[in-house]
């Protein structure tokens, strides 16, 4: 659109030139008889100026539309990789050759191994979750910090420490799972916990790792949940929910609390519109 729009004012001015030399009577003194004198014409260069009008107004028109052309453009689009070991490169592109992706960064280009990209973010913001129902859980605010930090869903963070911890922030499973979300040694030390049991750590990493889990599966919530519970190298080898009872039972109750939010969430919506 912007190279038609150069064509255009190129026509145009071309076509003004052009005009002029056509008519050089236009820039030369017109006479005409009255009272039979010859005497120059009061309107001299009345047809230059009515041409060079036209030509402004159909100037002022292309502007105008390439003013709003750049305004409604898109503005510039970035993502974020992310790695297996926690790291978040902010990236304009990517490109897989081979073994190997290549990702593409403001100050120049990484590559990384291809097993090691466990998904491309896209960028984006956030709404803030003020309209939101308020959890009546206990650390409901660091819980709603997160969530809208990371933008995940407020009440599927609750449900998941109320079936990890029961909101207990120094519980220690048997697999050696610490704090509010159960977080284990090495996923704590990949996404730079460095107190396990401080609450505000603990929720605002699981969330990230949960972030993670759903936009490796695609927003599938089973899956999601099944590999924050078994881990997701089981979950890809059998393909889905792994057949272990514990995991299949860990899935139920958790979407048996977010649907308890839901519910909750949708009376208090109810009523309060009443």
């Amino acid at each position: 659109m912007l190279k038609s729009l150069q064509k255009k004012l190129i026509i145009l001015g071309a076509s003004r030139f052009a005009g002029q030399a056509k008519n050089p009577s236009s820039r030369a003194a017109a006479f005409t008889a009255g009272g039979g004198i010859l005497r120059p014409r009061q309107n001299r260069g009345l047809g230059m100026t009515m041409t060079q009008t036209r030509w402004r107004a159909q100037v002022r028109r292309c502007i105008l539309l390439l003013l709003v052309f750049l305004l409604l453009a898109p503005a510039a689009h970035a993502d974020y990789a992310v790695l297996r070991n926690g790291q978040r490169f902010h990236i304009t592109s990517y490109e897989r050759a081979g073994s190997v992706v290549r990702l593409q960064m403001a100050g120049g280009s990484v590559e990384v191994a291809a097993d090691q990209l466990v998904a491309i973010e896209p960028e984006e913001l956030f709404p803030a979750l003020a309209a939101a129902a308020k959890l009546d859980v206990p650390f409901a605010e660091l819980i709603r910090a997160a969530a809208q930090k990371h933008g995940v869903d407020q009440e599927l963070i609750a449900s998941v420490i109320a079936v990890e911890s029961n909101f207990n922030p120094r519980a220690v499973s048997p697999k050696f799972a610490r704090g509010l979300m159960q977080l284990l040694p090495e996923t704590a030390a990949r996404l730079a916990v460095t107190d396990v049991f401080d609450p505000r750590q603990n929720i605002d990493a699981g969330t990230r790792y949960l972030k993670e889990l759903l936009a490796r599966y695609n927003q599938d919530l089973a899956l999601t949940l099944a590999a924050y519970n078994a881990g997701p190298d089981r979950v890809e080898r059998f393909r889905g929910v792994p057949p272990f009872l514990e995991t299949r039972s860990y899935v139920q109750r958790v979407t048996r609390k977010l649907n308890e939010h839901t519910r909750r969430r949708q009376k208090t919506r109810t009523a309060a519109a009443r």
